[in-house]
This record gives structure tokens, C-alpha cells and sequence, in this order.
């Protein structure tokens, strides 16, 4: 049971952080927030316009047929990243979604930048 309430306490913790990052951050439609989440399989990232409420572009490891890891992540993110550059997006509000800037999630943000997107 205490292994139940950890987690729980985590991803309390987690949505926590969300919220006060979210309060602070906001996407448009010359910049808009680049919101990732990862589950224990697989990873996604969208582009969000939140002034109109609208996902400019998004990608997905499942789409792509990929697990979850950080030689993944950095393909995942060229993806991403080419469909950012065909809506004419050069730049992006990063918004780590509660997570640490650690892991798959520091790679995905590396990788973004080596293919020319500003975070």
C-alpha cells in the first residue's frame, strides 16, 4: 500500500509544478508552448497556440513506432522539429509539463535545438 501512496504523492507533486509553471507560460501563434508528456512507453509533444486554443503541430513515439528512451527521443524531436519549421515556427515556449529537465526529456530539448528550433 505505501508503494500506492509514493506514487500517488509523485504525481501529486508533479501536477503541482504544472500548475504553477502553467500560470507563468504561455504559447501564441508566433511562439507557441511546446507541452511534452512521457509515459513508461511511449512520448508525445504538441505545439499550442493557447491565445485561440489550438495545436499547431504535434508528434507522438507511438505514431512513430518507438519506445520511450533518449536515442528515440532525439528522432522523435527531429520529427517535431520538421514539422515546426513547415508552419514556418522557428521558436518555442518549452513547457517540461511538471518534469525534471533530466533524462528523455533534457535529450528531446537538445535535440530541438540542434535542428534549429529556439527554446
Amino acid at each position: 500500500m505505501s508503494r500506492a501512496k509514493d506514487l500517488a504523492k509523485k504525481n501529486s507533486l508533479r501536477l503541482r509544478r504544472k500548475r504553477r509553471v502553467r500560470g507563468k507560460i504561455n504559447g501564441t501563434v508566433e511562439m507557441p508552448r511546446l507541452s511534452v508528456f512521457k509515459s513508461n512507453k511511449y512520448f508525445y509533444a504538441q505545439a499550442i497556440n493557447d491565445v485561440d486554443s489550438v495545436t499547431l503541430a504535434s508528434v507522438s513515439s507511438k505514431a512513430m513506432n518507438l519506445s520511450v528512451n533518449k536515442e528515440n527521443v532525439v528522432k522523435v524531436a527531429a520529427q517535431m522539429a520538421e514539422n515546426l519549421k513547415a508552419k514556418n515556427i522557428e521558436a518555442v515556449v518549452f513547457d517540461k509539463n511538471g518534469y525534471l529537465y533530466h533524462g528523455v526529456i533534457s535529450a528531446f530539448a537538445d535535440a530541438l535545438r540542434d535542428n534549429g528550433i529556439k527554446l
